[in-house]
């Protein structure tokens, strides 16, 4: 794997994870 390539990995993931909090716990922002 190429660097360019892990580093869109860890940000898709930081994303996705990031929107499933927003979801489950909406009233914190």
């Amino acid at each position: 794997m190429t660097f360019e390539l892990i580093m869109a990995s860890v940000v898709t993931l930081g994303l996705l994870v990031y929107m499933t909090a927003v979801l489950l716990r909406p009233e914190k922002f």
